[in-house]
């Protein structure tokens, strides 16, 4: 049970004659609440403005806040209700994942700069002692706080942080406190306003150089002054290098003085004296100074802005302990071919990888979200570059070079259903740990609750405040008929504040125009980033990236050999270093270099393979059956294909390829022998689906080798 105390305010609102509302502000508010364990003893708790408080929020601890406002609306017919508005404190594991690292205390929080929520004050659990030395939390003494989530918790708070850039600035909180309450009381602010809270910081100065530093710099850095600025030996403010948005509060222009020209002094008449009542000096906002180390991190941020470097050189160093560990020649080759090694940069891909990397690097900093797009054909190293991308941010991120993020990827062949997309990214907005305490226990409909909540609710559920990039890689699988998943994860980056980046990774270039609905496809945004496939020269230079140039297990005209061949059919760099990988491993015994010769033997057992053997074995309206599935996934953009579709396109190629078609039952019948083969998977319940249970290319391939140059036609228009 909530009584607000005596109103300091009331302002009533008359929107219609017959909807009349008013709201009242009070200082405090009381809780009234009996202990079962005392025989039901009346008790009650009072909450005031200026108390710090823990709330119940989304995350799996309570969070933090102080109470900057109270007030009360009533309306015609309905049911009072208290709302407060709170300023968030953030503990150490409410940060980013990816972050520079700081030794912190167990019960030590920060004071963020100007986040608040107004909250139901049903949210609010307990009081929460918060000073500004630290002190050793105890359990509570009152025995009504049952649970750990309503118990008084003792913390420290000695810096205020700017979550969105991973900035720390020194703060005293019981001097903070005390000046907010003064001046929130002599502006009589309302709900409204939190600018006497808000934590205003000081703009970081360039500290003052050498002559012959600032030549150096002269040149280089845009935007610098003159020389005379820093060779001026005169105790002027240096001008500031950084723009530090200063909260100030309103009316305190006047306590910074901006710089001006000075001027000569001229000799005053002392005889001279006002006349008018001298004026009361308004007391200034105390401003907080960035620590030490977010202060080196804006000066370099400034530079790094100022002289922006270019992508970094796209060289094939691998990182691999086995292969650097290995002393034969054919198993370090063979390790470094291997599919699943993973190099440190890709070649042939540094414009796609710097046009990522651009794209994301301004959203961090601008601390928006948006959607990136990034289509091609499967094996153009689409994933690859992403990873690169974020292994780069993430190292940025730490050296404080960059705003601090959160880093979730999503494939949609490693999810059970698409909707369990959004459990994933609920786990990572939340702060949750997987690695030590697993994976949540939430169903995908009440982690999509929450994620609404978080997104569009203009009440944030906590503090929140940092970016949050999202990988969904295989876009393809995550389509549904209401296509409701992808469009919640493109349309949340376009909310004001949500600070999420979506990299949508797809095998299609037009799937946006084939597949998705015009709702989906207007969120998609104009950040489109598609992959070439690879030609000869470029696999050429990716397999001798990953050999180090070496020739002894490989020989040039071999590696130029199966490059051609893969180029050709798709350029697929998985294919051509699986071929060379086999292509080593074949001529290991007999220790010495591959030639020509043993790549065509490995591409002709790769095309004799028993999966191809059982192609060519198939019936007439088996393989036409593939090849309308195969027509079907290219001109749907997804693998599930709706049996009626996969009918209609049978009875296209039908008449094109047999004398006639068959009955629905004859036709369901050559669907049953491809299912009891594990060529082709179905669900019989519900709508029923098709799905190709091999590899795509390699169907693509038999198929054209048995049907000749028309099937082969069909299949490349397909």
């Amino acid at each position: 049970m909530t009584s607000p105390q005596t109103p300091r305010r009331s302002k009533r609102h008359h929107p219609n004659p017959t909807d009349q509302a008013s709201t009242t502000f009070y200082p405090d508010f009381v809780r009234s609440y009996r202990i079962a364990e005392k025989g039901g003893k009346a008790t009650s708790d009072k909450f005031s403005i200026g108390d710090t408080v823990l709330l119940a929020t989304n995350a799996r601890r309570p969070s933090i806040g102080v109470i900057i406002a109270l007030w009360q609306v009533s309306r015609a017919e309905t049911d009072l209700q208290m709302l407060a508005r709170v300023h968030w404190f953030l503990r150490p594991t409410e940060l980013a994942q990816s972050r520079a690292k700081r030794e912190h205390l167990e019960n030590e929080i920060y004071l963020s700069l100007n986040a608040t929520s107004v909250v139901d004050t049903s949210a609010i659990l307990a009081h929460c002692i918060v000073s500004s030395t630290p002190t050793r939390s105890h359990k509570p003494t009152s025995s009504r706080y049952k649970t750990p989530a309503s118990a008084t918790e003792n913390t420290f708070c000695a810096n205020a942080v700017d979550p969105q850039r991973g900035l720390y600035y020194a703060l005293n909180w019981d001097t903070h406190r005390e000046r907010s309450l003064e001046r929130a009381k002599e502006e009589g602010v309302q709900c409204n306003s939190d600018s006497p809270w808000a934590v205003a910081i000081q703009p970081v100065t360039q500290r003052r150089m050498k002559t012959s530093e600032v030549e150096e710099y002269a040149d280089a850095e845009s935007g610098a002054g003159s020389d005379e600025e820093y060779r001026n030996a005169s105790g002027a403010e240096s001008s500031s290098i950084h723009s530090v948005t200063s909260v100030l509060l309103p009316g305190d222009g006047d306590c910074a003085e901006a710089p001006r020209t000075p001027s000569k002094k001229r000799k005053r008449t002392a005889s001279v004296t006002s006349t008018r009542t001298p004026r009361r000096k308004r007391e200034a906002p105390t401003l907080a100074a960035p620590t030490p180390h977010s202060k080196r991190a804006l000066r370099a941020r400034a530079r790094r802005l100022a002289m922006r470097a270019p992508p970094p050189e796209m060289v094939g160093a691998l990182a691999l302990g086995e292969a650097s560990t290995e002393t034969d020649p054919s198993l370090r080759a063979m390790h470094a071919l291997h599919v699943g090694a993973r190099p440190e940069a890709l070649p042939c891909r540094a414009e796609e990888y710097a046009r990522v990397m651009r794209a994301v690097e301004e959203l961090l900093e601008e601390g928006s979200g948006g959607c990136i797009y990034i289509s091609g054909v499967p094996g153009t190293g689409k994933t690859a570059t992403v990873h690169a991308v974020v292994r780069e941010l993430k190292r940025m991120a730490e050296q404080n070079e960059t705003n601090p993020f959160t880093y979730v990827e999503i494939n949609g062949l490693r999810i059970p259903e698409p909707s369990a997309a959004y459990t994933l990214l609920w786990e990572a907005i939340s702060g949750h740990d997987t690695e030590i305490d697993g994976h949540m226990r939430l169903s995908a409909k009440v982690a999509l609750k929450h994620l609404s909540r978080h997104f569009g609710s203009s009440r944030r559920a906590g503090p929140g405040g940092h970016a949050c990039v999202v990988l969904m890689d295989e876009l393809d699988q995550l389509m549904t008929a209401k296509q409701d998943v992808v469009y919640n994860f493109f349309n949340w980056p376009t909310l004001a504040g949500a600070k999420l980046v979506v990299l949508a990774v797809a095998n299609t270039m037009d799937l946006p125009e084939r597949v998705m609905s015009g709702r989906v496809r207007s969120r998609l945004g104009m950040i489109r980033i598609n992959f070439q496939p690879y030609t000869t020269p470029q696999l050429e230079q990716i397999v001798h990236a990953r050999l180090g140039g070496s020739t002894d297990v490989l020989s040039t005209d071999a590696v130029k050999f199966a490059a051609m061949k893969v180029s050709s059919i798709s350029g697929d760099a998985r294919r051509v270093l699986d071929i060379c990988r086999r292509t080593v491993e074949l001529v290991q015994p007999f220790k010495r270099a591959a030639r020509t010769d043993d790549v065509k033997d490995v591409i002709r057992d790769l095309q004799n393979s028993p999966t191809a053997a059982f192609l060519r074995s198939l019936s007439l309206h088996e393989r036409i059956l593939l090849a309308a599935l195969l027509k079907c996934v290219r001109r749907l953009g997804v693998d599930e294909i709706p049996w009626v579709e996969l009918q209609h396109q049978h009875h296209l190629y039908s008449g094109v390829f047999a004398d006639s078609a068959p009955e629905p039952r004859e036709l369901e019948g050559v669907l049953d022998a491809l299912l009891a083969a594990r060529v082709v998977v179905s669900e019989p319940r519900g709508t029923r689906r098709v799905v190709l249970n091999l590899e795509q290319l390699e169907v693509e391939r038999v198929l054209g080798e048995v049907g000749g140059q028309q099937w082969r036609n069909m299949l490349g228009a397909a």
